[in-house]
Order: C-alpha cells, then sequence, then structure tokens
C-alpha cells in the first residue's frame, strides 16, 4: 500500500507523508527570519529576483495581518494568501466580539488550527507554508511565534524558517544575546542589523534581495527603506572585511 496517497492515512511507522512533504516544500521556500527585541520586533525575508516587468509591489513575503500583528511566510505564495485573509477576517471578527484587538498568541494559534485542520480530513492537502507572527500586546510585550505545516505553533525569541533556516538559526544563536546587549544600551537599531547580518549568511545576490520590515509598541508595520537597508549590508559587508584583515595580521604574527 502507498502511504502517500491519502492525508488520514498513516504509514506502519507512524509517519503522514503528505504533511512531510508540506514541510519540504518550506523548505524550498525563500529564506525569512524573526527576531523579538526589548521594544523592537523585526520580520527580515529573502526576495526571489521580479522580472525586469513585473510590479514588485504586488509580490510580498511580509504581510499586515492587523495594526500590531504582521506575518512573514517560506512556501507556497498563494498558500500564504488564503491563510492571511482567514487570519485577518479573524482578527475583525475578535475586535468586533470582543471589543478588544486580539493577541499575537491568539492569531498564532488561530493560523496554527487552520492548518491543523488541513491535515486530518480527506479531500483536502495541508498548506505548504511556515509563518513567523509578530506583533505587540495591548501591554507592549514583544511576541514572536511560529506555525508550520502541522497545525503547531511555537514561541521564539528569534527564529528562521524556509531554505538554509539551519544554518541561519546557528548564527541567531550565537549573536541573539549580543544584539540584545547592544539594544538595551541604546542602539534601536540592534534588531534590524542582527536581521541583515542572518540574511546576509544566505543571500548571495546582497541588499537588493533583502526587505526587512519592524514593529513597535504603538505604531504600525514599517518597512526599512531600501536605501537603508543597503546601507546597513554595506556596514556589515565592511566589518566582515576588517576581521578577515585582522586574522591575516594575527596569522602572519
Amino acid at each position: 500500500m502507498s502511504y502517500d496517497r491519502a492525508i488520514t492515512v498513516f504509514s506502519p511507522d507512524g509517519h503522514l507523508f503528505q504533511v512531510e512533504y508540506a514541510m519540504e516544500a518550506v523548505k524550498n521556500g525563500t529564506t525569512a527570519v524573526g527576531i523579538k527585541g526589548q521594544k523592537t520586533v523585526v520580520l527580515g525575508v529573502e526576495k526571489k529576483s521580479a522580472a525586469k516587468l513585473q510590479d514588485q509591489r504586488t509580490v510580498r513575503k511580509i504581510m499586515k495581518l492587523d495594526g500590531h500583528i504582521c506575518l512573514a511566510f517560506a512556501g507556497l505564495v498563494a498558500d500564504a494568501r488564503v491563510l492571511v485573509n482567514k487570519a485577518r477576517l479573524e482578527c475583525q471578527s475578535y475586535r468586533l466580539t470582543m471589543e478588544d484587538s486580539p493577541t499575537v498568541e491568539y492569531i498564532s494559534r488561530y493560523i496554527a488550527q487552520v492548518q491543523q485542520r488541513f491535515t486530518q480530513r480527506g479531500g483536502r492537502r495541508p498548506f505548504g507554508i511556515s509563518n513567523l507572527i509578530a506583533g505587540f500586546d495591548a501591554d507592549g510585550t514583544p511576541n514572536l511565534y511560529q506555525t508550520d505545516p502541522t497545525g503547531s505553533h511555537t514561541s521564539w525569541k528569534a527564529l528562521a524558517i524556509g531554505r538554509n533556516a539551519k544554518s541561519v538559526r546557528e548564527f541567531l544563536e550565537e549573536n541573539y544575546e549580543e544584539s540584545n546587549t547592544a539594544e538595551e544600551k541604546g542602539d534601536e537599531d540592534a534588531p534590524i542589523k542582527l536581521a541583515a547580518k542572518a540574511l546576509l549568511e544566505v543571500v548571495e545576490s546582497g541588499a537588493k534581495n533583502i526587505e526587512i520590515a519592524y514593529l513597535k509598541p504603538g505604531s504600525g508595520l514599517k518597512m526599512v527603506p531600501a536605501d537603508k537597508v543597503a546601507a546597513i549590508c554595506k556596514e556589515i559587508e565592511a566589518e566582515k572585511e576588517k576581521d578577515k584583515a585582522r586574522g591575516k595580521k594575527k596569522k602572519s604574527t
């Protein structure tokens, strides 16, 4: 029997192959990173190179769900559009019913619930995307959550999804505390710089294929201008060159 034909049939060793194939679709997607700072939440993505005649405004990997919540994804763009529309509708429904804004945890749980529902019934297929959901609660608490095709949702300080996620995650593990310390000392752009550094680990074409957005308490989603992203990436490259030069000097002595 072929166990990957039906979404509802487990293999003898406990696998749901269609869900695992959806996870592979995520791994083939372009990289996205999320970073939770002290007063800032940052999402950064690797953009695909657009065709010369294509309007780049129609290709977005960072999307606004509500005034204080945004989402970045890795995987199938069409699947993301459907899931984002469901999440936006739930945000408005929550406001209408509760007369308050939904928490980041609530929307993350809702998205995960929708994704899980598509792994349990026949005649459907799993969503081939993983999401990073970032935002602030009403009390100003920053949050960063991840959901995946299995329907699980987890909270993170910093995370990478998509292609080469493992190497980017290792980079974030090594550098997150340093960035957090820099932000505490007054460098408000520290999380943005860390996101750019993490993406430069895997993005070969540099700043032109990097998009970064951030949220602060009481303000909506803001995109980092392309010229500022280019300046940050140039500064990072200069630091790398200095480190290489120092390493060569130490070896020569």
